[in-house]
């Protein structure tokens, strides 16, 4: 069975962001991940990881305005410095929270801009970012989102994500495999998986449809568990559902969908 992180971004809505590592923990996960550490002091929300025991496994890159609508810039030729000027803050953040990676997201695609400026800003990009990283000795991330919960959105399919890599040339750079986009954008999730296993460097989670917790939908999960033990991944699956009641009601699933587990 593969082992879960929180994603605090998604679960435990009911408190405030500081007091979700808390439910967390009292849940049974060991592992959290949210989007955005910025709006709070690293210290803060050090203090929350090692008081419940927990490790942060992931964080993404400052993404812009995203109460705005913003969902990245990476790919965005107008905003190079800004994107830039984001990565030492979110090292910075990664140090001091001892994460190991950081998402890129690409951004949705501005109107008007030609697809190869757009590929060329973002491979740009991505090189600059990569190679902040690994002086770090953190690993860089980059996750295809579906353009039906996302329109516009600039990187949406695994195919895409790994021939930017392949441009962008650097060893520390992976795709960060949302399940749920996938089966929205492409499906194929097990022959994915099995092909391309050694280019994924973090795996989230959700159903499908309504992005709900995994046994409410079509995807047969337990079979992708068995998987990904059978395939040896190592990794973090982090949780980014939404809850179809309550966070605490459908963590069930955990124990259902166990592929050691009971049928019954």
């Amino acid at each position: 069975m593969p082992q879960f992180a929180a994603n605090l971004t998604m679960l435990f809505t009911e408190v405030p962001f500081l007091d979700r590592f808390e439910r967390a923990a009292s849940a049974g996960f060991t592992a959290v991940e949210f989007l955005f550490p910025y709006a709070w002091k690293a210290e803060e929300i050090k203090a929350r990881l090692d008081a419940h025991g927990l490790r942060l496994v992931l964080h993404n890159m400052p993404a812009g305005d995203w109460d705005a609508g913003d969902r990245g810039m990476a790919c965005d030729p107008a905003r190079v410095e800004e994107f830039r000027a984001g990565v030492p803050q979110a090292i910075a953040y990664a140090q001091a929270l001892g994460v190991s990676q950081l998402n890129c997201l690409a951004g949705k695609a501005p109107a008007g801009v030609p697809d190869a400026l757009l590929r060329q800003t973002l491979v740009a990009n991505l090189r600059f970012a990569a190679a902040e990283l690994n002086a770090a000795g953190l690993r860089l991330l980059m996750e295809p989102i579906n353009t039906f919960d996302i329109p516009g959105f600039y990187v949406n399919r695994t195919s895409q994500a790994l021939e930017i890599l392949d441009e962008v040339g650097a060893d520390n750079a992976f795709v960060q495999y949302d399940v749920y986009h996938a089966q929205r954008m492409e499906g194929e999730l097990a022959a994915t998986l099995q092909k391309r296993l050694s280019r994924i460097g973090h795996i989230q989670l959700a159903d499908n449809p309504g992005r709900h917790e995994p046994g409410t939908g079509e995807i047969n999960y337990r079979y992708l568990f068995a998987l990904l033990d059978e395939l040896g991944y190592s990794g973090w699956v982090g949780c980014e559902y939404k809850p179809l009641t309550t966070t605490l009601a459908g963590l069930g699933w955990r124990e259902r969908l166990d592929p050691n587990g009971c049928d019954c």
